[in-house]
C-alpha cells in the first residue's frame, strides 16, 4: 500500500477512566458490612447469589464513610467530564451542576452475573469496587479464570460485527470488548450509553460494588450546537 500525505482522523472516541480511592482501605470494610446488613434485612430480597439494592442510597445511608465515597465520586466525575469535553465546552466558567440521580449497590457470588445493559436518563455512569477476592485468587478459578468477576464493556460498533463484511481492512472492529479487572478501591467511569456486563464471579468473599448514574447540567440549558434545518 502506498503512503499518502493525509493525516488519519479518528472521530467519536469513547472515553473511559479509572480512578483510585486513596481512602479505600479504611472505608470499604465499613461499607461492605452496611451493604451486607441491608441485604440481610431486606424482606423483598430475592433468593440466589445476586442482589441489587434500590437506587435510593443517597436517602437511606447517612454515614461519614459513605459521604467520603460520594465526594470522591463527584470529584472524579468532574475531572473525567472536563477531560472528555476538552475543546467542546466553551471557555470560561459555566456553573455546571453535577447530580447523582441514582446510587445503589450490588452483591454477587456463586457464578452469578449481571447481563449486558446500559443506563438511561444520564450522561455518565460508574462502578466502584468495594469488595472482591484478589486478582490472583480470582484467576485461579478452574472455569472462570481471568474473567472471574471482570467488568466487560462492549464497543458501540459491536452490533456492526453481526452484518458487516470483516477483513483485514477493518480489523479494528474485531476487538469489540474491553475487560476491566476489578480491584478494591478502583472507580471506573464510562458514558451511560456504553453496553457493559458484570461477568460471572465465584470467590471466597462476595463481589460488592457501588453503581451510580450522573447528570451534568448547565443552568442556562445544555444545548451547545444549533439544530440544522431540514
Amino acid at each position: 500500500m502506498s503512503a499518502t500525505s493525509a493525516a488519519l482522523q479518528q472521530h467519536w472516541p469513547v472515553p473511559l477512566a479509572v480512578h483510585r480511592f486513596e481512602r479505600a482501605a479504611e472505608i470499604n470494610e465499613v461499607l461492605a458490612r452496611v451493604f451486607l446488613t441491608m441485604r440481610a434485612t431486606d424482606p423483598q430480597a430475592p433468593g440466589g447469589r445476586f442482589y441489587a439494592s434500590a437506587d435510593d442510597l443517597l436517602r437511606r445511608i447517612d454515614l461519614p464513610e459513605f459521604h467520603a465515597l460520594l465526594q470522591f465520586i463527584a470529584a472524579s466525575l468532574q475531572t473525567t467530564a472536563q477531560q472528555a469535553n476538552a475543546g467542546v465546552w466553551p471557555p470560561g466558567r459555566h456553573g455546571l451542576q453535577l447530580e447523582l440521580t441514582g446510587v445503589w449497590f450490588q452483591i454477587q457470588n456463586g457464578a452469578a452475573f449481571h447481563d449486558i445493559h446500559t443506563h438511561g436518563n444520564c450522561s455518565w455512569s460508574g462502578v466502584y469496587y468495594v469488595q472482591i477476592d484478589p486478582p490472583a485468587q480470582r484467576q485461579a478459578h478452574p472455569e472462570l479464570g481471568a474473567l472471574n468477576g471482570a467488568t466487560r464493556f462492549y464497543s458501540p460498533m459491536f452490533p456492526l460485527l453481526g452484518g458487516a463484511h470483516i477483513d483485514m481492512g477493518n480489523a479494528f472492529l474485531q476487538q469489540a470488548t474491553l475487560d476491566v479487572s476489578p480491584n478494591e478501591g478502583d472507580l471506573v467511569l464510562f458514558p451511560a450509553f456504553l453496553p457493559h456486563k458484570a461477568m460471572p464471579y465465584a470467590g471466597e468473599r462476595d463481589r460488592i460494588i457501588v453503581s451510580f448514574n450522573a447528570q451534568i447540567r448547565a443552568p442556562g440549558g445544555d444545548q451547545l450546537f444549533r439544530y440544522a434545518g431540514a
